[in-house]
């Protein structure tokens, strides 16, 4: 080899890749960046190729793509927009931006009324009411009033009747009317007697209703009546007509039931959240189904001092003016009552919009400032009967705090994923108190039962091992949620069930193996039973609650069924009668609180 001559290749890759490994060793040992806690380079990035959906944390995939359950994209388990610990969230300013976060300032209220919105129906009142009965027995030979809804005038001849006491009495006028005739040139004595058995006669006519221009007319007669006419001694509108013609009555039995409906009640149900805001004499306005786009003056003339044990409603009745006779009884209303809250101090507020609710507590995130920049931590709050697009603070805040008004359900799916305090490991009250029954008109219950009707449809179908028409089960449900649609009061409690049923049915409607069905079946049952609790049994059969302690891996599961043996739809045709009942619910009853699995007896059928 000569002096000028080159190394060889092989040699110049060696010498290259000892200087690269070198540089690499130093690099490391100056900035201090070398792997703690035994974690590898390789490490971190596999770490950051997770993916996992915001809905449903337990997903976890390798590479970018949608949830299996519920179809929307995974984000990274580990998003480098964010940090948290297991109490907050700390979001870069880039991350706030695109999270579109929106936060509000807690704030006093000093107008704090807002309107109610109560269900009725319009009635008769009672104190117009009045019953037209007969003052003797007989048989009705015509009646003059023939059907409900008529109106009638006071004295107005309103039936023909038979009365053989009527016949009797008459005659006895005309003996002594013509007694008196043939006695005038008599003694004074025997003209008082005679005029004394006149007056007589006159008075027992008169006690049996004979009005006295009419009596005055029989006394001229020549021969007795068989027949009397029944007058009114009322005017109104006939709501109940009990006679009919032939019949034969006794006296004082009714022959129609009158009222004056120029006044009318309507009878409203009130829930027991609504009772603290309502006072007699105040205003109301009346919507009336039948009449859109007009309103009636109202008010309030009594409210119920007891609550229905079963509905957990109150009765509140108010007096509306119907001269105009636009309003007829039986007609469905809505009122609208300007309510305002007690206390002379202005409460706090926030909007309807930020808290999260977990039974009767509730969530809100609110707004902190870090070393690190803003972060957002939940607090558990308590908060009072809905004011329309607000809601007042009885605890847990304080004026001038920022809650996220916008966006708080993704900070709390963020904070769920990283394991944190959200709102699904929050404790719970609903064992502490019931849930309030609501009440359904029938159009909204006939708009809620195909529901409970395709959910029964998927756990039957889940008990045959029947994928294919589980799914088509679960997609119905969805299908009856987009077309049920309620009336404002029973709309605020809808909406959270309806979205927790949503979301499951989905999952039942994509699972790919009946496995994967019934995963999403717990869920969905536990939704059932929220649904049951508030809404009560629409359907006209009993609804059976039963628990199997070897289904969800042996810590138990629930569900609901129609018949009366145990279909365990967890198990199917491997285990289809494990399980035993815990509730019943008839039709047109409520479900009392959910029994916690762990309270779920040991014992059980196989």
């Amino acid at each position: 080899m000569s002096e000028n001559s080159s190394p060889p290749s092989w040699l110049r890759w060696l010498i290259g890749a000892l200087l690269l490994l070198l540089a690499f060793g130093a690099g490391t040992l100056i900035s201090g960046d070398a792997p703690q806690d035994g974690h590898s380079e390789h490490g971190h990035q596999s770490q950051a190729e997770v993916w996992t959906c915001s809905m449903h944390p337990s997903v976890r995939q390798g590479e970018p793509g949608s949830c299996p359950i519920c179809g929307m994209d995974l984000i990274p388990a580990n998003s480098g927009s964010s940090s948290s610990s297991s109490e907050r969230i700390v979001l870069s300013e880039r991350a706030r931006v695109l999270s579109e976060l929106r936060t509000t300032a807690v704030r006093r209220q000093s107008d704090a009324s807002a309107e109610i919105h109560l269900l009725g129906r319009v009635e008769a009142a009672e104190s117009t009411r009045r019953n037209v009965t007969t003052w003797i027995g007989g048989r009705i030979d015509r009646l003059h009033v023939n059907t409900t809804g008529e109106k009638v005038r006071r004295g107005q001849s309103i039936a023909t009747l038979y009365s053989p006491e009527i016949y009797a009495a008459h005659q006895d006028l005309i003996t002594a009317q013509g007694q008196v005739q043939r006695l005038k040139g008599a003694s004074e004595s025997a003209q008082r007697a005679a005029g004394a058995a006149l007056e007589a006669a006159r008075e027992r006519l008169r006690l049996l209703g004979v009005p006295e221009s009419e009596v005055d007319s029989m006394a001229q007669a020549e021969s007795p009546r068989r027949t009397i006419a029944i007058r009114s001694p009322f005017a109104g509108t006939v709501i109940d007509r009990v006679a009919t013609e032939g019949a034969y009555v006794e006296t004082g039995a009714t022959l129609y039931q009158v009222a004056d409906l120029s006044t009318l009640w309507v009878q409203l149900d009130a829930y027991e959240s609504d009772l603290p805001r309502l006072r007699v004499g105040q205003e109301v306005e009346l919507l009336i189904e039948a009449l859109p786009g007009e309103r009636f003056p109202g008010r309030v003339a009594f409210i119920d001092p007891t609550i229905d044990s079963k509905r957990r409603t109150a009765r509140v009745r108010v007096v509306v003016d119907n001269a105009a006779g636009r309003l007829r009884p039986g007609m469905f209303a809505e009122a609208v009552v300007q309510a305002a809250t007690e206390g002379s101090s202005s409460p706090l507020v926030i909007p309807d919009s930020a808290p999260l609710f977990t039974g009767r507590r509730s969530v809100v995130y609110i707004e902190v400032k870090t070393e690190d920049g803003v972060a957002y931590e939940p607090r558990t709050v308590r908060l009072g009967p809905r004011l329309g697009d607000l809601y007042p603070v009885v605890s847990g805040l304080a004026e001038g705090d920022r809650v996220v008004s916008r966006g708080a359900f993704a900070l709390d799916a963020d904070l769920q994923i990283r394991g944190g305090a959200s709102m699904m490991t929050m404790p719970d009250d609903k064992a502490e108190l019931l849930p309030e029954p609501v009440s359904l008109s029938e159009k909204e219950m006939g708009a809620l039962r195909p529901v409970l009707s395709h959910y029964l449809g998927l756990q039957r179908a889940l008990a045959e091992d029947d994928l294919e028409q589980a799914q088509a089960s679960a997609k119905s449900i969805s299908a009856a949620l987009a077309k049920a649609k309620l009336s404002p009061q029973p709309q605020l409690v809808w909406v959270e069930i309806s979205k927790e049923l949503d979301a499951h049915s989905k999952h039942v409607a994509h699972a790919e193996d009946l496995e994967g069905a019934r995963e999403g079946l717990e869920p969905l049952s536990a939704a059932i039973e929220v649904m049951l609790s508030r809404f009560g049994n629409l359907l006209e059969e009993p609804l059976q609650v039963a628990f199997c302690p070897m289904a969800n891996d042996g810590e138990g599961a629930r569900w609901v069924q129609s018949n009366d043996s145990i279909d365990n739809a967890y198990f199917g045709d491997a285990m289809r009668t494990c399980g035993d009942f815990q509730a019943s619910v008839a039709p047109g009853t409520f479900l009392d609180s959910p029994v916690p699995v762990s309270a779920a007896p040991a014992g059980h059928q196989h």
